[in-house]
């Protein structure tokens, strides 16, 4: 059984942040068990253009409201607490937060806690053995 919080994360490797977001990775592909997951804020006011090609994102709203627009339809979504949106088709998509935008998202595979977005907002594929060898 794993139990952690929060404050288990805060200040490690998997307390990531940038500009647009922070994101606390609490359960990661070292913990083996599948999939990842992670608490994200996105800044209210900033726009975070994002395509995971090789990951499905299910990612729950728990607070405040942003735009999701699929980027390869024009779709635009507004998504508030209660609603998810499931990148089941590794869509390409861009978040504007109206408002801090508080979400819980879950990963498969599992991400090692340590990607970051490339130049097309994509994370690549690592296995928690290449994570281990940098």
């Amino acid at each position: 059984m794993i139990v952690r919080s929060l404050d288990d994360v805060d200040g490690t490797d998997a307390d990531v942040s940038t500009e647009n977001w922070r994101s606390r990775r609490i359960v990661l592909a070292r913990d083996g068990v599948g999939f990842s997951f992670h608490e994200t804020v996105l800044y209210a006011g900033t726009e975070t253009s994002m395509w995971y090609a090789n990951h499905v994102e299910l990612v729950h709203c728990i607070e405040g409201e942003a735009e999701v627009t699929n980027d390869e339809t024009g779709e635009t979504f507004l998504i508030r607490p209660g609603m998810l949106y499931l990148l089941d088709g590794h869509e390409r998509h861009t978040v504007r937060p109206r408002t801090d935008f508080r979400v819980l998202c879950v990963f498969n595979p599992p991400v090692t806690g340590r990607e970051v977005h490339d130049e097309n907002g994509a994370y690549p594929l690592l296995t928690e053995e290449a994570a281990a060898a940098d």
